[in-house]
């Protein structure tokens, strides 16, 4: 006998129908459309995510208005956390970039592990590492950038060199990559700190106010304030920036090792896919402009900006860092290592670092870099600077800098004694090698004992040496100098003492900015 079904039993076949097809329409691969023609069915790849800074998973990095980091920032499209960036969609996880411009909150950000990777300047971080070291033992993982251009001294009319800057009134903000600027520019031209007066604010844009209100004589200052501040103060110039002193400022990211050890195999993806961006930016225009509108968006700065931003620095490839943590130990230009060392005895010296600071060898962490296998001439190292050979306007160009070195040659003599040598790269090295833009003349100076003509010949043998000194023991183009004996004639005391004729016994090295 067939039996009948009840009400209840057919409302319950039908949802167990419907039921069926709903599944089958979002399960089998073509129906969805079919069902839903005009409802949005892109991937995960597609959708783009903004408010997901929340996920775990996401590494959130602390910048500054600065186009040092473009490279990254460029493979993320965007600032924020995206899935269509290349993090994601390479390597599977998601990069957001916070702008945090005021530096206290950027470190108190990143000990409360808002961010997970912090913008330093290798230079000034010699003032802080040692109060970080103890509860968060800070690694520098990976360089971004080398300022060229975005940092500048700005003067007012009648300063020509540095000479000029003493007992002059400076703004800079302290223990920044303004401040590290003026120490060396300083040290070049034979000056401290002390010459000057100094005007202490808290950024380099308070620095161009100042000097735009004509508080100041002089301003460190970033680019473009320093376009800003020529246009609007008559007379004034740029007396140095990092165009010429092109080895002094060095962005690095610098992390936790706790969070480093945890997280090692995506910080190393991290850094393989910012390289990427960086060498894309610097080796094709199409990707430096798309690179500039990121930066229009995530800065909110307007677009000649962040292009003119990335133009004043060179973005970092895997080759450069191989460079600057120096890792196959035969590197002779200037290292992550020679900044921290350097900078260290400079801030030490003018009362910045009293305590004891972690040294390069725990701070300057290569392992990211020496995990990554990148080759491909988009990868290499930048080529050092070729200079032309000297003309005869070049020659006689005014010198930013000079610093008189005394380098006592045996009586007739032009021959370099081990001595002499370790003079010369104890007071003048650094400097060549950081300002490695800028020629350099060597100006040979005797005091007037003798025949002045025989004392020209001599100075200008003994310059002469020097100069092939550093040359053959360091590698500098032969063209990047000037050579000059003066004998007599140009004399900085009296010749009438025994200490008047010592002063004038000297060498003078002299930056020259053609």
């Amino acid at each position: 006998m067939k039996s009948k079904l009840t009400p209840f039993s057919k409302l319950l076949i039908v949802a167990i129908v419907i039921a069926g097809i709903v599944a089958a329409v979002n399960y089998i691969p073509g129906l969805k459309e079919i069902f839903y023609p005009s409802e949005q069915t892109s991937n995960y790849e597609e959708t783009d995510e903004d408010n997901t800074s929340s996920n775990s998973d996401v590494i959130k990095i602390g910048v500054v208005t600065w186009g040092g980091y473009a490279g990254g920032q460029y493979f993320n499209e965007g600032f924020k956390a995206n899935s269509k960036s290349r993090f994601y969609k390479d390597y599977g996880f998601k990069v957001e970039f916070k702008v945090l411009d005021d530096f206290n909150a950027s470190r108190s950000a990143w000990k409360a592990d808002e961010v997970h990777l912090l913008w330093a300047t290798i230079d000034a971080f010699t003032t802080e590492a040692g109060g970080l070291w103890d509860e968060y033992e800070p690694q520098a993982v990976f360089q971004a950038d080398w300022s060229r251009g975005g940092d500048a001294v700005v003067v007012r009319r009648g300063i020509n060199k540095v000479s000029d800057l003493k007992g002059k009134k400076i703004a800079f903000a302290e223990m920044t990559p303004s401040h590290t600027f003026l120490l060396w520019l300083l040290d070049a031209g034979n000056m401290k700190q002390s010459d000057i007066e100094a005007v202490k604010v808290a950024s380099a844009i308070d620095a161009a106010d100042l000097f735009k209100k004509g508080q100041v004589d002089a301003a460190v200052v970033w680019s473009p304030d320093d376009a800003d501040c020529i246009a609007k103060v008559k007379g004034s110039k740029i007396l140095q920036n990092t165009k010429q002193a092109s080895n002094i400022i060095a962005d690095v990211f610098v992390v936790k090792k706790d969070y480093l050890e945890k997280n090692r195999r995506k910080l190393e993806q991290l850094v393989e896919g910012w390289f990427k961006g960086a060498a894309e930016i610097n080796n094709d225009d199409n990707a430096k402009q798309k690179a500039a509108k990121i930066l229009e968006e995530g800065l909110g700065m307007p677009y000649e900006f962040c292009f003119d931003a990335i133009n004043n620095v060179r973005l970092c490839t895997h080759g450069d860092n191989v460079n600057f943590y120096n890792m196959k130990g035969n590197f002779t230009g200037v290292t992550g290592e020679d900044i921290y060392n350097k900078m260290e005895t400079k801030y030490r010296k003018e009362g910045y670092i009293t305590d004891k600071i972690p040294s390069w060898r725990l701070v300057g962490n290569s392992s990211l870099i020496a995990a990554l296998n990148m080759s491909g001439a988009e990868q290499a190292s930048e080529d050092g600077v070729t200079f032309s050979k000297v003309t005869e306007e070049v020659k006689t160009a005014e010198a930013i800098s000079t610093k008189s070195v005394s380098i006592t040659f045996t009586t007739g003599s032009s021959t370099l004694d081990d001595n002499m040598k370790y003079i010369i790269d104890n007071e003048f090295l650094d400097i060549a090698k950081s300002f490695a833009n800028a020629r350099i003349r060597i100006e040979g100076n005797t005091d007037n004992t003798g025949s002045a003509a025989t004392n020209r010949a001599l100075s200008l043998k003994r310059a002469q040496a020097v100069v092939n000194y550093l040359i053959n023991e360091h590698n500098f183009d032969k063209n990047r100098f000037i050579v000059i004996g003066n004998g007599p004639d140009k004399p900085v005391a009296n010749n009438n003492t025994a200490a008047g004729k010592a002063k004038n016994r000297r060498t003078d090295f002299e930056l020259v900015g053609k």
